[in-house]
This record gives C-alpha cells, structure tokens and sequence, in this order.
C-alpha cells in the first residue's frame, strides 16, 4: 500500500459521512431542517418539500443547488438554517487524528456544506488541527460535486497536482471527476466495482495507517 500512495503530497477529504459515521444521524437533523425551510420558503406542503429535497438532490448534486436554479433561493441563509444542528452524537477519535497527521503533505477538507459547518464538525471530532484548509461550497460558488466545475475551482484554489492527490469520499458520484483529473479515489464506508473508485474501505483510520504501512 505505501508504494501505491508514495507519489501523493495532497490528502482531499469530504466532511458529512467520511469523517463520521452515518449512524450519528447528523443528516437526519439536516434534512428535517431542510424541509422546514422549504415548505416556508416555497409554501409547499412536508411531504412536496421531501420530494422536492431528494429530487434536487438527485439532479443538481445538492438540495440547495435545486433550489438556486429552480427558485432563486439565496445560499447562505439556508446553509445557516440547515446547518443549525445539534453534535451531540459526535465524540473525539485520536486514532483518526493521529492516522491523519502521520500521512506525508496537506490534508485538506472539500465539502458540500459550508465551512462554518465543517469547522464545527471537525471541532466535535477533535480533528480541527488536521487540516490545512477547509473548502466549503460557498468557495466553489456554491457549485457542488459532483459538477466537474466545481472540483477545477476547488482544486486550483487548493493548488493541487490532481496526479498528486487522493480524494477520500462517501458518494462514489463525487469520485468520478476527480477520477477522470488524475486523482486517487477513495470511496468511504462502501463497497463499489465502478472503474473510477480505486480503493474502498469501512475502516478509514486502519486504511490511513496501510498507506504509510
């Protein structure tokens, strides 16, 4: 494994279900908080908002995406509302931390939330020191994976060599580009055969340690 990772000096990690478990449930408030917005903004009922979340999800990458495009909502306070949850349910993992800090160059963060939601999460983890920078979508102009302007934005910003990175991901759609740019592609907590996925694992910290092992 060290052999196969020796030429990466960029380490791109998503932040919702990459560095936590589903099983937080933290998306489960997001969603709720989603709907609300929706049915209010929009005047829709609960179960059209529902249907209009997974649907904008679907095509557009992101909910907010659909509803820029679709209804001319403005980003930012609908990031600050749905984003408003509670992190109870995360705890600090120094093992991951540790993983983390030991792989050689930048580790950086690429979400489609936005930064002052990865900033909380990654506090709640204890991972706030791993990170050289976080991009959140508003730096990508609140274009989202897995939209192939989106990653070129990111990336230059970030400054990166793509034949130089990994990307460590939840949703095997937001591996393709990076794929397709020259990135090793990590797919987190799932399996998949897809061409563009390189390696999958379901236990992120002990895959960390192989590419330095």
């Amino acid at each position: 494994m060290k052999t196969k990772f020796a030429h990466i000096d960029t380490w791109v990690f998503d932040l919702d279900h990459t560095l936590y478990s589903k099983e937080d449930c933290l998306f489960d408030q997001i969603e709720d908080l989603m709907v609300a917005y929706m049915k209010k903004a929009l005047n829709i009922d609960e179960t059209t908002a529902n249907h209009l979340r997974k649907h904008y999800w679907q095509t557009y990458g992101t909910t907010l995406s659909g509803l820029m495009v679709e209804h001319n909502i403005a980003p930012e306070p609908f990031l600050a509302a749905v984003h408003d949850i509670d992190l109870g349910a995360l705890s600090p993992d120094p093992a991951l931390a540790t993983a983390i800090n030991a792989l050689p160059g930048r580790k950086i963060i690429y979400t489609n939330g936005d930064k002052n939601h990865a900033v909380r999460v990654l506090a709640a983890r204890g991972l706030s020191h791993c990170f050289e920078d976080i991009f959140g979508i508003e730096h990508a102009q609140y274009t989202p994976k897995p939209q192939r302007d989106a990653f070129e934005i990111i990336f230059q910003r970030a400054a990166l060599s793509p034949q130089n990175a990994a990307m460590f991901e939840d949703d095997p759609r937001n591996l393709l580009v990076p794929h397709e740019m020259g990135l090793s592609t990590i797919l987190v907590d799932q399996i998949s055969t897809q061409p563009h996925i390189h390696y999958c694992t379901d236990q992120l910290t002990q895959f960390l340690h192989a590419t330095q092992a």
